[in-house]
């Protein structure tokens, strides 16, 4: 069932989570999901103290985001006034296990030998079949939040977004963002984007794109949290 919170930058909205969450880990299941992403994205940052439960998610989540990632969908959850974005994805355990069990396979393959007229032919039919069925592998697609820390509390925040969001390429879809108080009276900008893992790397992205003139003119540093690669 979907769960709705409203105005989780007051203090009767964050009561309401630390209420929600006095018998709960996550927002909805028994795993990080996409929901938790959703509620964590709509914060303006850590909760204070006071709110027991949501400082001890809200914490739990961070961490998960900077070293592993969530991949689980959730139930849904909506946050009055605020977009929600995709959850960060991690890979399927299914697809390390497979990996490994193709490396002990090839410990039994030989590199050296010639290949016989049988493996020509399958590879010839298995190809044929690929063409024929017109059908593409679908590339995966991760969620990734960048942290983006501009120079000064006089840089003009709404310029330094245009210009992050003026990065268009294929593969790269801008989300929701926020701005996030660091201290001094500056604020760091917290922005969603979702990318096709085959076409976008986010550390070229970062190196090439969004630290280089004229966007450097605003932006400081940048780091990422819970991406797939």
């Amino acid at each position: 069932m979907a769960v709705t919170f409203n105005d989780l930058g007051s203090a009767a909205g964050l009561k309401k989570l630390d209420e929600y969450l006095l018998t709960r880990s996550y927002i909805s299941g028994y795993q990080a999901s996409k929901d938790d992403i959703t509620v964590y994205a709509a914060l303006s940052g850590a909760p204070s103290s006071s709110y027991v439960n949501v400082s001890r998610w809200y914490k739990h989540i961070d961490a998960l985001l900077r070293i592993s990632g969530v991949s689980e969908e959730g139930c849904g959850v909506t946050v009055e006034g605020f977009a929600p974005a995709e959850a960060v994805a991690t890979p399927p355990a299914a697809d390390s296990k497979a990996t490994a069990e193709d490396d002990d396979d090839d410990d039994d393959v030989d590199l050296f030998g010639e290949e016989t007229e049988e493996e020509k032919k399958a590879a010839e039919e298995r190809a044929a079949a690929v063409k024929a069925s017109g059908k593409k592998k679908e590339s995966g697609k991760s969620s990734v939040l960048l942290d983006i820390k501009p120079w000064d509390d006089e840089t003009d925040m709404k310029k330094l977004e245009e210009a992050v969001r003026s990065v268009q390429m294929e593969g790269l879809l801008w989300g929701a963002s926020k701005l996030v108080p660091v201290g001094y009276g500056i604020k760091k900008l917290q922005i969603m984007m979702t990318i096709v893992d085959d076409l976008v790397s986010v550390d070229t992205l970062i190196e090439e794109h969004l630290t280089v003139e004229p966007i450097n003119e605003y932006v400081q540093r940048i780091c990422y949290l819970g991406c797939l690669q």
